[in-house]
């Protein structure tokens, strides 16, 4: 294992643990990390107290703690539209404010978690030593943030200032407290009550900043090069608010079918008559497919992946040890009969034994369904090399891949509508469409065999409407009849089913609830897991676990490092 993947399950461990304890805290359960960011659901809980922002290469495990309990705390006691309300809009301030109300909910840790109290304790005096040991006291900004944060804490928790840096922030510490005095008291009295205290915050933070500007036109005019780039570092420190990742990912929209909860049959296709399962090179010209073929391959190799890396990651976690013949000429174990004879003529001969030995086998299939509906046309090259890397990568860690997808054979209907208006259109017919399900690669073509047949995805006339529900238990109908123990499916998609044939003959959700249906039983299956990957989507109403990707830049290594936190995330909840 390299030092790379280490920090990589490291910093997952670490994350797993810290977002069990918030979520245990909170009692908020889709609370979760993903790319060292906390969300709630799919938005972001902002973090912006500086204090706050652990490292894992510089950072011990107790700040880690210290740090979780502070975001929960937060989470808990504070109120986010009133914070946002009254946080300042200028940037030394608003750092100074976020920094005041993070403390003030460190003071509301319950009286009967002394632990919670140590571990909070623990981490500011943590980052006040390594501010103070950057050197960043050493400017006039830095010794007044540096102080400011010393004496609100202690003021708020009634405790001294650290003592290995008392000496040195005294002269700011009294040149600021008749200016402070009264905020601090009020910060210290009103600190069960928000928007009170955030009226003092506000003032602290108001006084600093107009400190802070003093001092820097001072710099200014001294011409003092150094001291600019001291101030720099501070804040860069301190935080970027610019990072805040607030806004939602948009979620597919659901809803309730009428006509399929009133249903005595279930859910009903019209037809199944035009229906196709084809492969994907029949669908292009041989010609077409290896400029297609070529295309993809620049691209991929334009991308800089890890391959080794990647294989190495994904056998770790979809391998599991076996037993793989025996070990001889151990010093323990089981008895060789067959070296007895040597015990006689050499005593001191301690390799007389035999053991059975184990090797990682990925007794495992990962099936990836596409939605090949026209709007997943924009994603498409992203989605090709996507599809082509994890398949690569997947094939180095001896794991088996199909690659399907799923589209419809025409536009609102086709010969399955024209069917159902020459029956004079009976009520609630159900899918009233021609499906068209591609095999791109199956399970027993290698990755090297199946390079033509997925650059067909680059081909983007073969992409019409999509239902996904039928699609799902038609790959799901595929890897049950497979021998691998474990089956995994990862459907990539870009927003809800759409036939506009079956929605306009029955209701807007009736594709949607069937949908929710089949993953729904698919679960069920102990040794089937389903995963929704959303292409700048959200797929939670359908999938348990799911996980939203943007692929419009460049694709990188994280997002394949996301795919697989995706699917350890399922075995640790």
């Amino acid at each position: 294992m390299d030092d790379a993947h280490r920090i990589v399950l490291r910093q997952q461990k670490v994350e797993e643990l810290c977002a069990t304890s918030i979520r245990a805290l909170t009692g908020i359960p889709d609370l979760h990390f993903r790319g060292r960011r906390l969300y709630k659901h799919t938005i972001r809980v902002p973090v912006h107290a500086p204090h706050l922002q652990v490292d894992l290469e510089k950072d011990d495990f107790g700040s880690f703690r210290g740090a979780t309990d502070s975001i929960a705390l937060r989470i808990q006691h504070s109120n986010a539209e009133l914070h946002a309300k009254l946080c300042p809009t200028e940037p030394i301030e608003r750092m100074l404010f976020e920094l005041l109300e993070q403390l003030r909910v460190e003071t509301l840790a319950p009286v009967s978690m002394p632990g919670m109290a140590e571990n909070l304790r623990y981490r500011f005096e943590r980052w006040c030593k390594d501010f103070h040991h950057s050197g960043l006291t050493d400017s006039d900004i830095g010794i007044l943030v540096y102080t400011i944060a010393q004496i609100c804490w202690a003021r708020l928790h009634g405790l001294p200032v650290l003592e290995q840096t008392e000496d040195l922030m005294e002269p700011t510490r009294g040149a600021m407290g008749s200016l402070l005095g009264h905020d601090l008291a009020g910060i210290k009295h009103h600190r069960y009550n928000q928007a009170a205290y955030a009226q003092h915050a506000l003032s602290i933070a108001g006084i600093i900043a107009d400190s802070i500007k003093a001092t820097q036109s001072d710099q200014e005019r001294d011409d003092d090069e150094t001291d600019d780039d001291q101030r720099r570092a501070i804040f860069s420190l301190l935080l970027n608010f610019d990072d805040t990742d607030s806004e939602p990912v948009a979620a597919a929209e659901s809803g309730e079918s009428k006509v399929l909860g009133e249903s005595t049959v279930g859910y009903r296709v019209y037809t199944r008559q035009y229906d196709l399962e084809v492969k994907a090179e029949s669908l292009v010209r041989t010609s077409l497919l290896r400029e297609l073929r070529q295309k993809l391959d620049k691209q991929v190799s334009a991308q800089g992946i890890n391959f080794a890396r990647l294989a190495r990651l994904f056998a770790s976690l979809l391998a599991v040890p076996q037993i793989d013949g025996w070990s001889f000429a151990q010093e323990e174990g089981y008895i060789d009969g067959r070296r007895l004879a040597q015990l006689v003529s050499s005593p001191t001969e301690r390799r007389l034994f035999h053991r059975e030995q184990t090797k990682p086998h990925a007794k495992c299939l990962v099936s990836i369904l596409i939605d090949c509906s026209g709007s997943m046309k924009q994603h498409m090259k992203s989605i090709a090399m996507l599809v082509d890397v994890i398949t690569r990568a997947l094939q180095h860690a001896e794991v088996k891949t199909e690659v399907l997808g799923f589209t419809t054979r025409d536009w609102s209907g086709g010969r399955a509508q024209r069917d159902w208006i020459r029956d004079r259109q009976p009520n609630h017919p159900g899918r009233l469409n021609e499906l068209c399900h591609i095999v791109y690669k199956d399970a027993d073509t290698s990755w090297r065999g199946a390079r033509p047949a997925l650059a067909a995805l680059l081909k983007p006339d073969l992409f019409r409407e999509g239902i996904d529900g039928e699609a799902v238990e038609w790959a799901c109908s595929r890897m049950l009849v497979r021998p691998e123990a474990r089956k995994i499916l990862i459907v990539i998609s870009d927003g809800s089913p759409m036939d506009t044939a079956t929605i306009l003959a029955n209701d807007k959700f009736y594709l949607d609830n069937h949908l929710k249906q089949v993953v729904e039983r698919g679960e069920k299956w102990s040794n089937l897991e389903i995963y929704g990957l959303g292409v700048g989507l959200d797929l939670s109403p359908y999938y348990k676990y799911s996980l939203s990707i943007d692929i419009s830049a460049t694709l990188t290594n994280q997002v394949f490092f996301e795919i697989i936190k995706m699917l350890q995330g399922r075995h640790r909840r």
